[in-house]
């Protein structure tokens, strides 16, 4: 082909290089896009959120929307500024956020908040059932709230991410605690967590042996305390003597060898949690009667009662009380004085699980798609329900609109 029959189009391509253009493609939108609100928490000090800014960013860009009440970061150290440049809604009234689709938020609502809560909406948080009432469950009955109780909710191998990420935090944390009350500036023994050479060593006495057991462990046992875990599943204490490579000092709850533990104890961690609903107490008033003045009991399952008959639910501006002269420290939100790092573990697990529910259609709709979200819950009419709650809290099976991600 010459030159002067060429068309346009080649003779333009003969002179200059051609490149394709670049277009951005489109993001992928799931099958639903969600209106989440994180509201500003305003019980127990409470000072974790869900969703840290990079999080945020990611939920956006993926076409939902996040309203988030101004200063509701600030406990975590994450600024509104952080919150707006990731693309979320900065809302200063409380009454608009409840307006959400989706609540998402770190503490049980009170029922101030409940009433704000539109109806028929639904709910991502602690419900902690083993310190509520039957107000409290109507509350969220009339409102046809779907609640999904957060520390209930299951992997596909049976565990509970969402405690599993709070009981590394709290084991962590929770010898640091206790070198504080132990102290004498605390009006404690007196003494060092640990040991040193010619001293005998603290003697700590772990009940339960879970995560929270397993991480306080290690940090005590790195300061060279005895240690004795009690818990009545041996295939526990089989796991964390083995995950220690210790050999620690494990027995079943014998009612007799854990008293006698006790009267020895320089520091009690609880770290029992209940299977079903509440917590069952598996040290007495008359134990703890016997136990050594300015001695410590930290029970971290207070969230769900409590595993210490003398515990009494305490807040983090203050948390501690005497009782037979034995120092109490009884604080449900133990992860909120390491908030910054307690968001992040928490919003690592809820971006995932709202990105799934958009891709299933919905809530509901990505619990009923995998059997493994929820266990050993009943349905009626499309509702997921549990029968004990109905028997707790005195409720009809067939009035029942709640949904309980849960497994009593």
């Amino acid at each position: 082909m010459t030159k002067k029959s060429q068309s346009g189009f080649a003779q333009l391509a003969s002179k200059t290089s051609l490149y394709t253009q670049e277009k951005l493609a489109e993001v992928k939108r799931g099958k639903k896009s969600f209106l989440i609100g994180l509201p500003n928490e305003i019980s127990m000090q409470e000072k974790r959120i869900t969703l840290t800014p990079d999080s945020v960013e990611l939920l956006v860009n993926n076409g939902h929307e996040i309203w988030i009440e101004t200063n509701a970061g600030e406990g975590s150290k994450f600024r509104d500024k952080q919150y707006a440049d990731a693309g979320a809604k900065i809302v200063y009234s409380q009454d608009e956020i409840y307006k959400a689709d989706v609540i998402l938020k770190i503490e049980p609502p009170t029922l101030e908040e409940i009433e704000l809560i539109t109806k028929g909406k639904i709910l991502i948080s602690a419900i902690q059932l083993g310190n509520q009432s039957p107000d409290y469950i109507n509350a969220l009955n009339k409102k046809n709230i779907t609640a999904l109780a957060f520390e209930f909710i299951q992997d596909k191998v049976g565990g509970m991410p969402i405690i599993r990420a709070m009981s590394e935090i709290a084991g962590n944390t929770v010898m640091s605690i206790a070198s504080e009350y132990l102290s004498c500036a605390n009006g404690g023994k007196g003494i060092i967590l640990g040991g040193i050479t010619g001293v005998p060593p603290t003697k700590v006495v772990i009940i339960g042996a879970g995560t929270v057991a397993e991480f306080a462990a290690r940090v005590a046992r790195g300061l060279g305390a005895e240690i004795q875990i009690f818990d009545n599943h041996i295939y526990k204490l089989r796991r964390i003597k083995q995950t220690l490579s210790h050999q620690i000092y494990t027995s079943t709850i014998d009612t007799v060898t854990l008293a006698e533990s006790l009267k020895s104890a320089d520091l009690v961690i609880g770290a029992l949690r209940a299977e079903k609903g509440r917590a069952r107490h598996v040290v007495s008033e008359e134990m703890v009667a016997a136990m050594k003045p300015d001695s410590l009991i930290i029970d971290l399952s207070i969230d769900q009662g409590g595993c210490i008959a003398t515990s009494e639910l305490t807040s983090l501006k203050d948390p501690v009380y005497r009782k037979y002269d034995v120092i109490h420290y009884c604080v449900p939100n133990i992860a909120s004085r390491v908030a910054h790092t307690a968001t992040s573990a928490l919003s690592n697990i809820f971006t995932p699980t709202i990105l799934r529910a958009a891709e299933e259609g919905g809530v509901e709709e990505m619990i009923f798609a995998h059997s493994w979200f929820m266990k050993g819950v009943y349905t009626y009419k499309g509702s997921l329900t549990n029968e004990y709650i109905a028997r707790k809290f005195g409720l009809k099976h067939k009035d029942l609109s709640l949904l309980m991600a849960a497994r009593f």
